[in-house]
């Protein structure tokens, strides 16, 4: 690509995180009395697997301070697996549901959301998980339920080279998968939604770092993913539901921070 057409992708990028209220007048879908979009996605017809919600008997860290202060990323997991338990109360930390607001206007979440839109499906690689099969999985948020969509041979294989060939990706217990419906967010904010989309998908993968650090499980936001191959995974359209964004999970050691370092070798080079 060259500098020049790189120079204008950068200014584009910076005027799309802008916001001018006098210039960003609109009708939305919600102004014109359309119906809205369904506050969730439908069942698509797999097996369902019921999720226990005892969270009082996990090992949770209930110091904010501590919490936080250990909260980071990491790529380097354990053998051990992920209890259903574990995934239970994670799903739940980052998208569950609490309430409605209204008949059906609009779901109340653990996370924080634009209009509360919650614009957000998640799915679920499992690879190495205690009590449930490996596989391909869809969260259900209003009955705290997944449901199994496929069992592909050589998942974790799959999942490293969906996640832009990051092999590291596969040794997880399990990888969220969030796909963005983005009419959800359009009925309310038109032409403004996407801005305000991408602020949201920062609100779920906090709620699942600091819901990771409680339980001292380790995991990493990744970006760097190739769309369509996580979009045939998860048979989406790729326009009405795409994904977009996904994190990884699994048990850590303190033994294994040599390894976790390895990951920033590079630095020992600058002067």
């Amino acid at each position: 690509m060259e500098k020049e057409q790189i120079e204008r992708k950068i200014l584009a990028g910076r005027n799309f995180m802008r916001f001018n209220p006098s210039e960003e007048e609109f009708v939305s879908d919600q102004m014109l009395k359309k119906p809205q979009p369904p506050l969730v996605k439908a069942p698509m017809g797999g097996e369902l697997v019921s999720l226990p919600r005892d969270f009082e008997s996990l090992p949770l860290n209930n110091h904010i301070f501590q919490v936080l202060a250990q909260r980071k990323s990491s790529r380097v997991y354990t053998k051990e697996p992920v209890t259903l338990l574990e995934l239970s109360f994670l799903l739940w930390a980052q998208q569950g549901v609490k309430g409605l607001r209204g008949k059906k206007y609009a779901t109340l979440r653990t996370v924080a959301c634009g209009g509360a839109r919650h614009e957000f499906e998640c799915y679920i690689a499992v690879l190495n998980m205690e009590g449930l099969e490996p596989g391909l999985y869809h969260y259900l948020p209003m009955t705290h339920e997944i449901e199994l969509l496929s069992e592909p041979s050589q998942l974790a294989e799959t999942v490293g080279i969906a996640l832009a060939n990051q092999t590291w990706c596969g040794k997880a217990s399990a990888v969220f998968f969030y796909s963005v419906v983005p009419y959800r967010a359009e009925w309310r904010y038109s032409a403004s939604a996407h801005r305000v989309v991408l602020i949201d998908a920062g609100h779920i993968t906090q709620n699942l770092y600091v819901a990771c650090s409680a339980l001292n499980l380790g995991t990493c936001a990744v970006a760097a993913l190739d769309t369509d191959a996580c979009d045939v995974l998860f048979g989406l359209d790729g326009q009405e539901e795409f994904i977009f964004y996904a994190a990884t999970l699994g048990n850590i050691s303190e033994r294994d921070k040599d390894k976790e370092d390895g990951f920033y070798a590079f630095l020992k080079d600058e002067a």
